[in-house]
């Protein structure tokens, strides 16, 4: 157990990993997340890749972080650090901004030799001094120290040196009484074809762990408050795997099979790798040559009865654009996940933003409507995968879930549901009655206007579709003017209709402010925290964060005309403010925006959003 003389006893604590893109930051900290999460925390996470793919080893661009928030009321990572992990000279140079005064820095002294310094671009001699930090900086050496326990074990030095980060999450596991017993079951299923390698790792978790017992008189430890959860199995799980679970589940759902055709593309391609791992439950996963090709395989799957999807980042999105538009004029289900990163072009691959919007909304040719959803969470990307294609079997028409790096990287502690929390899909399967007398026709509509969707090769159901427009009655080809202006109103109508079968728009916070502060998708936790910090220092505001996109919920205008004050935060130059203003542009809309590959900062969006309030 902790020294109870130097303990911080806090709701929720922050700690940063930070080393050579090499170092195991991320695997660090997934362990360390999961084990929280293990213990009833609520878990946040934000893993922050290096652009650069081999950087220079030391170098200040191969620099990889992971962040994590644990604790009580965690909705963010947090925007500082209570203890940071430097693993060498450069990790510290490009991650010490992080950290909060007086916070923890444990550093591998190893790492900080004149030649890594020298890499790191220092000019003195004395790293601390240079960067003005003011924190409790704990020198260990971390590779001496994992080279001396594991002299005995048979392995190669490069072996070796590649367990220090397992040393450094031993030593955090002391820090946060975190205990070992978890961190080694989880290294165990990680390294259960390597038995030798997870022995290696378990005795350097334990070096690490009795290492903070020997140093404990000389830096903080922390006890953090736990949540009383709801009962259940709960595990951390990130945003990528959430989405590829939720396909999942939609299909069970539904009664269809789940077909994935992708082209891998950064953040978006461990959904496709989720998905592969899943042939146990019948789904198909096909890696095809290109984005066109990614898309175009789910509207054949479509058209074969499959639950059909296409995953992808900004730039395949632009790519998959006509067959999204073939997809509309068929009214085939099609489920395209967007994974947002940085832009235009190759932009930022490793990096967040909310940009792809407009894109998701227009970027087709000609009058292409379709639904537009977006989770907030992690874990909601669980609930939105399997909303996108409820929305798009049983309303027959392609459906974009506008996904982001944060959230699709990020992780969250998560509750693991049961089936039965779920409801059925209403497939639109064809009636029998209608193919017994030959009435059915591939136009013939329900009443929300959407098709009736047959299995291929189902009797009595054969028939084409294409791009060319349709007759509304026969689904023949059709060039008549006036049919097709009837078309295009149907199509857009079958659309609006959508709005009578999505929740109301919650709105959270202040009930008596004049002020409320608005969001889409990945940016909720800080959104949410700068509301309640807001309220809390005397500032009302209300807050409300919009899932889905096109169509609006039904009490949008409502919502929005019952405030003196709305101000949009995303992380573009204002793309759903621009939505909204169209929309009503009767409500006075204001602005934050932030373009930099990073999320918001709750500080940031406080401060922001108190200037606005005080003009």
């Amino acid at each position: 157990m902790l020294d109870k003389t130097n303990v911080k006893n806090l709701d929720k604590v922050v700690v940063r990993f930070s080393g050579d893109s090499g170092d195991g930051m991320q695997l660090a900290g997934n362990i360390f997340t999961n084990v929280s999460a293990g213990l009833g925390n609520q878990v946040s996470t934000f893993p922050d890749y290096p652009a650069e793919i081999r950087a220079p080893q030391g170098s200040l661009s191969g620099v990889s972080g992971f962040q994590v928030s644990v604790g009580k009321g965690v909705h963010t990572p947090g925007d500082a650090a209570d203890v940071l992990i430097a693993m060498n000279a450069a990790a510290l140079k490009t991650n010490h901004r992080f950290l909060k005064p007086g916070g923890v820095i444990i550093v591998d002294s190893d790492s900080f030799k004149e030649a890594d310094l020298k890499k790191a671009q220092y000019t003195t001699d004395n790293p601390v001094a240079e960067l003005g930090i003011n924190a409790q900086v704990v020198e260990v050496p971390v590779t001496t120290m994992t080279k001396a326990a594991l002299a005995d074990s048979g392995l190669d030095n490069k072996s070796v040196l590649k367990c220090r980060n397992i040393f450094a999450l031993g030593l955090v596991c002391w820090l946060f009484d975190r205990p070992l017993e978890n961190a080694e079951h989880l290294l165990r299923n990680k390294f259960a074809k390597k038995p030798a390698v997870f022995e290696a790792n378990a005795k350097v978790l334990r070096a690490g762990y009795d290492y903070g017992h020997n140093i404990h008189a000389s830096v903080s430890t922390y006890r953090v408050e736990t949540n009383d959860p709801t009962p259940g199995v709960y595990t951390d799980i990130n945003g990528n795997t959430a989405t590829a679970w939720g396909l999942i589940m939609a299909s069970e759902k539904c009664g269809r099979p789940l077909f994935l055709g992708s082209y891998p593309i950064t953040p978006a391609t461990d959904i496709l790798h989720e998905l592969a791992k899943r042939k146990d439950l019948g789904v198909k996963a096909c890696q095809m040559e290109d984005e066109i090709a990614g898309v175009c395989s789910a509207i054949g799957a479509s058209f074969a009865g499959n639950l059909a999807v296409t995953s992808t980042s900004g730039p395949g999105l632009a790519l998959k654009s006509e067959g999204i538009g073939l997809a509309v004029m068929a009214e085939l289900p099609l489920v395209v996940i967007d994974v947002q990163r940085g832009g235009p072009s190759t932009g930022l691959p490793t990096k967040t933003e909310q940009t792809d919007l407009m894109q998701a909304l227009y970027g087709r040719n000609g009058e292409s409507p379709l639904a537009v959803v977006a989770p907030v969470s992690p874990t909601d990307c669980f609930d939105m995968a399997f909303e996108a294609c409820r929305i798009a079997v049983e309303h027959s028409t392609p459906v974009i879930l506008l996904s982001d790096a944060f959230i699709g990287n990020g992780a969250s502690a998560w509750r693991i549901p049961t089936a039965d929390e779920y409801p059925a899909i209403k497939t639109p399967d064809v009636p029998q009655e209608l193919l017994a007398d030959g009435t059915w026709r591939p136009y013939l509509r329900r009443e929300n206007l959407g098709r009736y969707w047959p299995v291929s090769g189902t009797e009595g159901a054969q028939h084409r579709l294409g791009g060319l427009e349709k007759d509304p009655r026969t689904g023949a080809i059709s060039t008549d003017a006036v049919n097709h202006e009837k078309m295009v109103e149907l199509r857009a109508e079958k659309i609006a209709r959508i709005a009578d079968d999505i929740p109301a728009l919650e709105v959270l916070g202040n009930p008596d402010a004049d002020t409320i502060l608005i969001g889409w998708g990945g940016t909720y936790g800080h959104i949410r925290t700068a509301a309640e910090e807001l309220c809390k220092a005397g500032t009302p505001v209300a807050m409300a964060q919009f899932r889905y996109i096109n169509p609006l919920p039904a009490n949008t205008a409502e919502v929005l005309r019952s405030y003196k004050r709305v101000i949009v935060a995303e992380l573009n130059t204002g793309m759903f403010a621009d939505f909204l203003q169209c929309r009503f542009p009767d409500v006075h809309i204001q602005r934050i925006n932030k373009t930099q590959g990073q999320p918001f900062s709750v500080s940031e969006l406080v401060e922001r959003t108190t200037k606005l309030m005080e003009d």
